[in-house]
């Protein structure tokens, strides 16, 4: 989630003032209320309904016991291969597949391989055939996601389990609501919206924990993503994008269901800029209080431009992550339009591209927005609101055993007291110096000499 930037969160957070809760829950209970109201009005209420087929389609995983060269015809060379099926009607059986010419995805087909068949069976007919379908990979994904979850709590620990329950979570919210709710009929837009909503609050909180710093977080990713939503509508209608800018889209309207694809352009744009929405949001908070805890005197004016220094180079460097992975998405598609020799201004003004460039921009709008805003907010929470920064250090059987120990709120008021007092006192010592310059003032050479001609034998006031 995010563009792997690194946050420190190891150490615990203290309690924030009362002030300071009572302005954040005040501020957050109505995006709270907003949240389930809408999720639960938008809920589906059955399993969304599937399209009548004239086929039934069942999956299966197989494994290939024979490949023998023949022919398609009089020129073309062909395979005919031969199946073990695991599952379904026909477990154990051996079925022949149609025989394949050399194309792309089939031309390493030997005996030995996993693959997956499709069984067909024709509600007209009553006649069962077997196709390949795809190589077998659950092994291989699921040997790389146990790769990245021992690299993430390795790294992370315990902030790491909770990254990845998180992500569990939200691919649970995303199956359970947010399809179910679209295919149910609902606004792809407003269940996008209230989904994302409803990911954040827990991603958020179960990662970065309940504190003041992931409230502030927070309200900076809710605001920036229903900006992120209002643009989106806007220019979506103002450029007259159907939705039907990709093979998907074609599919799902030829399958019958009653869905908007203008509308689940828009929701695909909110949730795609969710996830760098979300680590900005954090990145800029930590920031925030990381540089006060460095130096609790600093003023709201000076904590934001340091924090906007850092923002800066943090919105140089995603804006290019979210383009680049935009353009890497849609690359096949760029080196269609290079081949075809057609103008720039025609393939930007063209359905498909324009997709990706309303989706880019607006996202990256958004992505800039939160900056200022997250920096801003921040800002005031630590400082005005007299947030504390982080307690002081864990002890050895804390579960990180690691974090800066941060200065109480009596050492904070120490410090500011310390800061005015030496402030006083380089003030009375200038005083003193100009004083002392003053005294010590004698008039230049010239003036000397003047003040001495007067002065000297021969003078009136010698005569």
């Amino acid at each position: 989630m995010g563009a792997g930037h690194h946050h420190d969160h190891d150490a615990p957070h203290a309690p924030a003032s009362p002030r300071v809760r009572r302005i954040l829950l005040a501020t957050l209970v109505p995006f709270v209320v907003a949240t389930v109201v809408a999720v639960l009005a938008l809920w589906p209420d059955a399993p969304p309904p599937r399209p009548p087929a004239l086929a039934t389609t069942q999956y299966l995983n197989a494994t290939v016991v024979r490949v023998a060269a023949t022919t398609c015809g009089p020129t073309i060379a062909c395979r005919a291969v031969d199946v073990r099926i695991s599952g379904g009607p026909d477990d154990g059986q051996i079925r022949a597949l149609p025989d394949m010419t050399s194309s792309p995805g089939v031309d390493d087909l030997e005996v030995g391989d996993e693959i997956v068949v499709a069984r067909v069976t024709s509600d007209l007919t009553d006649v069962t055939s077997y196709s390949f379908a795809n190589h077998q990979r659950a092994r291989p994904l699921w040997a790389l996601a146990l790769v990245f979850a021992v690299v993430v709590i390795g790294v992370a620990r315990w902030r790491g389990v909770s990254a990845l329950v998180g992500l569990g979570l939200t691919w649970l919210i995303l199956v359970q609501f947010v399809i179910p709710a679209i295919l149910d009929g609902q606004s792809p837009l407003a269940v996008a919206l209230a989904g994302s909503a409803l990911i954040m609050f827990v991603l958020l909180y179960l990662a970065h924990g309940v504190n003041a710093r992931t409230s502030t977080a927070l309200l900076g990713t809710l605001v920036c993503l229903a900006l992120t939503g209002l643009l989106g509508w806007i220019f979506v209608n103002a450029t007259r994008l159907t939705g039907l800018g990709s093979e998907e889209a074609t599919f799902i309207q030829g399958e019958g269901v009653s869905v908007s694809l203008q509308g689940l352009l828009l929701a695909s744009i909110i949730i795609g800029s969710l996830g760098v929405l979300n680590d900005v949001t954090v990145t800029q908070a930590a920031s925030i209080w990381e540089i006060h805890r460095a130096d609790p005197t600093q003023p709201v004016h000076r904590l934001y431009r340091a924090g906007m220094r850092i923002g800066r180079d943090h919105i140089a460097s995603t804006v290019d992550t979210l383009a680049l992975a935009y353009a890497g998405a849609s690359l096949p598609l760029l080196i269609l339009f290079t081949l075809g020799d057609q103008q720039l201004s025609d393939v930007v003004s063209g359905e498909i591209v324009a997709e990706e460039v309303v989706r880019t921009l607006v996202g990256s709008i958004g992505l800039v927005a939160s900056v200022p805003l997250t920096t801003m907010l921040a800002s005031l929470v630590v400082v005005r609101g007299g947030a504390d920064a982080e307690p002081g250090p864990p002890t050895s059987g804390s579960a990180d055993g690691e974090g800066e120990p941060a200065p109480s709120p009596g050492r904070i008021e120490a410090a500011r007291s310390a800061r005015r007092s030496g402030r006083a006192q380089r003030r009375a010592a200038r005083a003193r110096r100009e004083e002392q310059r003053q005294r010590s003032w004698s008039p230049p050479k010239k003036e000397t000499d003047l003040w001495g001609d007067r002065s000297g034998p021969g003078t009136d006031d010698e005569t």
